[in-house]
């Protein structure tokens, strides 16, 4: 933990103390010595922010990756395919984040290297996706997009970092700082994949005192938590298309009148992206209708 003397080792009781609220990496937090134990957490300061996402582990619990950071930067590599449904899903958890999302392409070099033309393309797509959303292409080997990054950032802010595994998220913290801060791990040839390399969230404070950077492990189950508001601006156009449906409960399927399914038919709507969008509204009906259930249900 940092302090204004320095960084030091603190415990944490997160039953008693904190009313069952673990700390996580970005809170502020107040903390007290303890006889024989030293200095203990004792409280955790509101959260202005939250990046979270459904426990991988467990089907209705929450898992908050990072809080009080100001931007939620989604990081994919191009020198891999893109997963379009997983970089809609990872957009739903920054903006529901409450932080402003970004989108950081990295590994421009190895793109070209492959295809000169691949990594124009894959942007081209981000772009479609991403609406407003800013998105910076990077390539740590000549430095392209990381004085960009770091204005984005700024001074007393914080960017948290979220992505799979090997899409390069340690070694663009490292570049940004300037030196080997965080272990950087190899990927596979046959399809640029990762392993985790990184196991814990750090912040890193960026030289010049230009803000904060925080990585996080790589993400393998991208699990939609309570982020209904922020689906509907991921696909904000399906919502203002779905204004003239002919129901206002409308789920986008075999309903008569619907306008999504006729801009699908007449070709001006990409149907996959429909299919992802009924996939996630299904997904958060169902979360919030066992959450119904869980809260009607007797104590024993």
């Amino acid at each position: 933990m940092v302090t204004e003397t320095g960084i030091v080792r603190v415990l944490s009781d997160s039953i008693r103390a904190q009313d069952e609220t673990a700390p996580v990496t970005g809170d502020w937090v107040e903390i007290e010595e303890h006889e024989g134990l030293g200095a203990v957490i004792s409280t955790i300061l509101e959260r202005t922010t939250s990046v979270n996402r459904r426990d991988p582990a467990q089907r209705d619990l929450e898992q908050i990756l990072a809080t009080n950071v100001e931007l939620v930067g989604v990081v994919h590599g191009l020198d891999r395919p893109l997963p379009v449904g997983r970089l809609e899903r990872l957009l739903v958890v920054a903006i529901n984040s409450g932080a402003a999302p970004l989108v950081i392409l990295t590994k421009a070099d190895a793109a070209a290297a492959k295809d000169e033309n691949g990594a124009d393309e894959c942007e081209a797509i981000v772009r479609s996706v991403c609406r407003d959303i800013p998105v910076v292409t990077t390539n740590i080997v000549d430095g392209t997009g990381l004085d960009e990054l770091v204005g984005h950032v700024g001074a007393g802010r914080t960017l948290a970092l979220i992505g799979a595994s090997g899409v390069g998220k340690s070694a663009l913290v490292n570049a940004l700082a300037k030196e080997e801060r965080l272990e950087v791990g190899s990927v596979r040839n046959v399809d640029a994949k990762g392993r985790h390399t990184t196991t814990a969230r750090e912040l890193v404070l960026l030289p010049g005192n230009a803000g904060l950077v925080l990585d996080t492990p790589g993400i393998r189950s991208v699990g939609l938590w309570e982020a209904e508001h922020a689906l509907d601006l991921v696909f904000g156009d399906l919502d203002e298309l779905s204004a003239g449906c002919r129901f206002h409960d409308c789920v986008h399927t075999s309903e008569p009148g619907c306008a999504i399914t006729a801009a699908v038919a007449d070709g001006t709507l990409d149907a996959k992206r429909v299919e992802r969008y009924v996939a996630l509204v299904a997904e958060l009906a169902a979360q919030r209708q066992r959450e119904h259930q869980r809260s009607y249900r007797p104590r024993r």
